[in-house]
């Protein structure tokens, strides 16, 4: 009896110790990633994160949702249209006023959201059920200087209006809250400012961001991956769509699966564990500011510069546009979207 209450007590102990361990470095790696990663906004001339209580939200696992289908002609053509720098606040303007017609076009009632150094757009579909909360879907609309941005980011905001337009009449549970955000190039300062204001989170059960999505590349060897991935890279061709979300959101990450349609680009999807704090590179675009706030979000992406030449260049215009590959893309968002909303 001795023996094993000796044994016993020493179990307890080590369980005891291991649970504590796990709390405290949990906690010691979430506070020492929120002053990371404010740090880096800060430096990037974020405007202040104030630090929220982290809410804890939890989907179900979706069952996948088939949206109408997505038109390359009008996806096209939103890129054609933001073929220009868009960069000073005069084509900045300009490029508001785009999708702010576009927008009441099919159906919407946009609002402006300003912030100390700029201007995001945002547009409201109430759900059937109120309870169920909101989905968020978003990409920036800035480029930096001497680019025109074809895909970064002009792709990413014809995706989310074309998407606007298809689920303007597309009856589902969730409201649908879609977000065009200023000024990423200069430190992700839109969507922070945008995730900054506590009713913009109120009940928001997951965001979907959208950061260059129009280009492939088919050759072996022209996709490269940065350090640190917690996965094997799965292609040297560049002719996936990534999905790269907070391993603590797994349903998200899951309503991309688009195993049972061949016809459409594969998707690699990645959990980052962690908030990304072990690889940095996975932390540049506007998903970052909700992975603080402790809201899910997922980052679809054709990887930047890890794939396209034309990264950040004068010569990223919409002739390097893949079509087929955008139409896919574009389709995938919008099954994702439909599936998260209902």
């Amino acid at each position: 009896m001795k023996k094993w209450f000796w044994w016993g007590g020493l179990l307890a102990i080590a369980t005891t110790t291991t649970i504590f361990f796990y709390s405290y470095t949990n906690n010691f790696l979430g506070n020492w990633y929120s002053s990371l990663l404010a740090s880096q906004l800060t430096v990037n001339n974020t405007p202040e994160i104030v630090q929220k209580p982290i809410l804890k939200r939890k989907l179900k696992t979706p069952e996948t949702i088939t949206a109408p289908k997505v038109n390359t002609h009008q996806l096209i053509a939103h890129i054609k249209a933001l073929n220009f720098e868009r960069y000073e606040d005069i084509s900045r303007s300009q490029t508001r006023e785009y999708i702010i017609n576009n927008l009441k076009k099919s159906g919407w009632s946009p609002t402006l959201q300003t912030f100390d150094f700029g201007v995001n757009v945002v547009a409201e579909k109430p759900g059937s059920n109120p309870e169920a909360g909101t989905i968020l879907l978003a990409a920036h609309y800035d480029t930096v200087i001497g680019s025109p941005g074809a895909d970064d980011n002009a792709s990413g905001v014809a995706t989310v209006l074309e998407v606007a337009r298809l689920l303007s009449k597309f009856p589902t549970a969730r409201t649908l809250k879609i977000a065009f955000f200023d000024l990423e190039e200069k430190g992700l300062l839109g969507s922070s400012a945008f995730a900054n204001q506590t009713e913009n989170l109120s009940n928001l059960q997951g965001a979907i961001v959208l950061d260059m999505v129009g280009f492939a590349c088919h050759t072996p060897g022209c996709q490269q991956y940065p350090p640190g991935l917690p996965i094997t890279p799965p292609s040297d061709k560049g002719d996936f769509l990534a999905v790269i979300g907070d391993a603590e959101s797994p349903q998200l990450l899951a309503a991309f699966n688009n195993k049972n349609s061949p016809n459409l680009p594969p998707v690699i999807t990645l959990p980052v564990p962690f908030k990304g704090v072990a690889t940095p590179d996975l932390l540049r675009s506007d998903h970052a500011p909700f992975w603080l706030r402790g809201i899910g979000a997922v980052l679809i992406t054709d990887t930047a510069n890890f794939r396209s030449p034309h990264y950040h260049k004068p010569t990223d215009k919409p002739d390097t546009i893949d079509q087929e590959f955008f139409t896919g893309v574009a389709q995938i968002v919008a099954n994702a979207t439909a599936t998260l909303l209902n």
